[in-house]
């Protein structure tokens, strides 16, 4: 049956909360002849006077007076209409769209409005599919019925698109450890044999220890595999070059943070453990 929806005309009815109201019924507008069945004037429509249909109203009826509403009649408007001097509403709820600067039922707060990003779709396909393939369950009274079907999907690269929006800065991403491509990102500056022999060394003993490692061992300048690195934006880096090896360590620095460190060879392992441990538990990175 039809459902006509009275509400204040500066706000706008949520048909997500106005299909709970109505117990998750399925809405769709009613049609010319539907209305005219009713006696309800499209553009002039008003709950006076009418009769056979549900009234729902939304709550902002109740701290007003003196509305204007249509009159089912063209050309013509009511004035001075009052709930529930002037008609009934089979159910009074909030069914308006919320707005920035609202206030929060739950915690009183004024509500902000911000964009999103959609990152899964929910779709429901109804008893189509599931009449099409036998597919039942018995109600309540051991009756077979088509079971409703739904999808559900995610989008990776919307998932990674927000969550690079989120991990960011001035240089490029900041991938949160748990998602992140690699969890180290090793680097040999020169080509050096002994650089050259330390980096794939270490690369092989980091995969041993089970790693993941993304090992840049290009012909660049120091310059282009740091501006990389922080543009891919791994976890940890590592870098192995002449300097580091003089002083027996590996330059070890966090994408999260500015400062580099050498850690030495023999303290590495150890070294590497803390510091993973330091990604995964703090700054809301797990």
């Amino acid at each position: 049956g039809i459902v006509f929806v009275v509400i204040r005309g500066d706000l706008e009815v949520s048909e997500a909360k106005l299909s709970n109201t109505l117990g998750g019924a399925a809405l769709h507008g009613a049609t010319g002849e539907e209305l005219a069945r009713a006696g309800i004037v499209a553009g002039y429509a008003s709950p006076v006077g009418l009769s056979g249909v549900t009234v729902v109203a939304d709550d902002s009826i109740l701290t007003g007076n003196n509305f204007v509403a249509g009159a089912n009649e063209e050309g013509y408007h009511l004035v001075n209409v009052n709930y529930p001097r002037d008609f009934e509403a089979d159910v009074v709820a909030d069914i308006a769209l919320a707005r920035a600067g609202y206030t929060c039922l739950r915690c009183g707060g004024e509500l902000e409005e911000r964009r999103g990003i959609a990152v899964g779709q929910l779709s429901k396909l109804g008893t189509a599919p599931s009449e099409e393939a036998g597919a039942t369950f018995l109600d309540r009274n051991g009756r077979a019925r088509p079971v409703v079907v739904g999808s559900y999907g995610l989008d990776l690269g919307r998932l990674m698109a927000a969550v690079v929006e989120q991990n960011h800065d001035e240089r490029g991403i900041v991938w949160p450890p748990s998602i992140a491509p690699f969890q180290i990102h090793l680097i040999a500056l020169g080509r050096r044999e002994e650089v050259v022999e330390r980096a794939e060394g270490l690369y092989a003993d980091l995969r041993a220890y089970g790693y993941e490692v993304l090992y840049d061992d290009r012909d660049e300048s120091a310059g282009v595999k740091f501006n990389d690195a922080d543009l891919i934006g791994v976890p940890l880096r590592l870098t192995v070059s002449r300097r580091t090896l003089e002083r027996e360590g590996v330059e070890v620095k966090l994408r999260c943070e500015a400062e580099a460190r050498l850690i030495g060879l023999e303290a590495l392992h150890d070294g590497l453990k803390t510091l993973c441990e330091k990604l995964y538990f703090f700054g809301g990175l797990v």
